[in-house]
């Protein structure tokens, strides 16, 4: 005879089940497109967090100005978040879970100096921001591979925001030049 389960371990076997969100993707697509998409994630939450600690720490004679264009960006890479994750779900994946994750994930670096120029905390932005573009156009490549045109439609959004986001930052930082330098 089968012992029936109490509601404790009925909560713990469902809390060990796998989520199983309908799509008409295969498993490899949904394996592809929410680790892929984890990535940007993980990279967003990283140049987010980034672009905040800067926008704390700006001082010099343009802090106003630059102040108010980090929290701007912030704000432009908090609002991906969500539905980055919201994505990830409907596509039949799990997405990160904790600021481990985040770290074990994110490719962009961290930068936890004590004190970082304006001009530096301008290029680096603009550099990840660049880096975070082509981890997006990668990633678009995946959706088209498995035909998530949905997912691949937001990304292009992204890459749109981010491309202007670097753009801003490269001529914010310009000393002159068309280089930038």
């Amino acid at each position: 005879m089968i012992k029936p389960m109490t509601a404790t371990q009925e909560l713990e076997r469902r809390q060990r089940s796998p989520l199983i969100t309908p799509t008409d993707l295969k498993a490899e697509a949904t394996r592809d497109i929410a680790g892929a998409m984890n990535g940007i994630l993980a990279d967003v939450f990283a140049l987010y967090l980034k672009t905040k600690n800067f926008h704390w720490h700006m001082s010099g004679p343009h802090f106003r100005d630059y102040h108010l264009l980090l929290d701007e960006q912030a704000g432009e890479l908090f609002a991906m978040t969500d539905p980055i994750a919201e994505r990830i779900r409907k596509v039949g994946g799990t997405t990160l879970r904790s600021i481990s994750q985040i770290a074990r994930t994110q490719r962009l670096l961290d930068n936890d100096a004590e004190y970082v120029e304006p001009a530096d905390m301008l290029s680096e932005l603009r550099d990840d921001n660049k880096s975070l573009t082509a981890s997006l156009r990668e990633v678009h490549n995946v959706c088209e591979e498995h035909n998530d045109i949905a997912t691949a439609s937001l990304i292009e959004v992204w890459i749109d925001e981010t491309e202007r986001r670097t753009w801003i930052l490269f001529e914010t930082s310009r000393q002159g030049d068309s280089t930038g330098h």
